[in-house]
């Protein structure tokens, strides 16, 4: 069971990626921060940025490949600046964003039947990885809450992210991963 961050740690992830936010984008200076031993372990995050309640990036590693506080520093700057459904993030919007680091539990598959998947995913807990027919794609856990999704929903929709048929998640060719979030947010980047 992977350990939750602390109300203090998802204090420091959200001021880590501000930091290396304002960093990249603004060219302020990264003053060192102490971290505590969670930071270390390897975990997937997400950096979601907002503006005016808008989509304006996210980015992450649905997998734990780095330390958590590299995989947030990376995922800080790459949301600003390499996601490619958006222009680069400006030094003038700052002021009216927000943002949002997600720490994932390792995604694992569905293990039951095709046409369980819909009883087997919990809309407001459980994010969702659909991988085959040459694509894939991840939606966080919050995404489905956010739109009001149903489970089926939520499958279609991931679905689609990946470049995929609604429904496709319905073949034994595609798998179908969950995993949780530990959601931590940021109400204004720059004060």
């Amino acid at each position: 069971m992977t350990q939750l961050l602390t109300d203090e740690e998802g204090s420091l992830a959200t001021g880590l990626a501000r930091m290396s936010l304002l960093h990249a984008v603004a060219g302020k200076k990264e003053t060192p921060v102490d971290l505590t031993p969670a930071f270390f372990d390897k975990r997937g995050v997400f950096v979601t940025l907002t503006k005016r309640g808008d989509l304006r990036g996210c980015i992450g590693f649905p997998y734990p490949y780095l330390p958590l506080a590299d995989a947030i520093r990376q995922a800080a700057v790459a949301a600003a600046l390499e996601d490619p459904r958006f222009p680069q993030v400006q030094v003038s919007e700052l002021s009216v964003m927000e943002l949002e680091v997600t720490i994932l539990t390792v995604p694992e598959p569905l293990t039951c039947a095709p046409e369980d998947y819909p009883a087997a995913v919990i809309v407001g807990k459980h994010g969702l990885i659909i991988k085959g027919m040459g694509g894939g794609g991840l939606l966080l856990p919050q995404v489905a809450t956010e739109w009001g999704w149903n489970s089926t929903e939520f499958l279609d929709h991931t679905c689609r992210k990946a470049g995929l048929p609604s429904g496709c998640w319905r073949k034994s060719s595609v798998e179908v991963l969950t995993f949780e979030g530990q959601i931590f947010h940021l109400e204004k980047i720059v004060q």
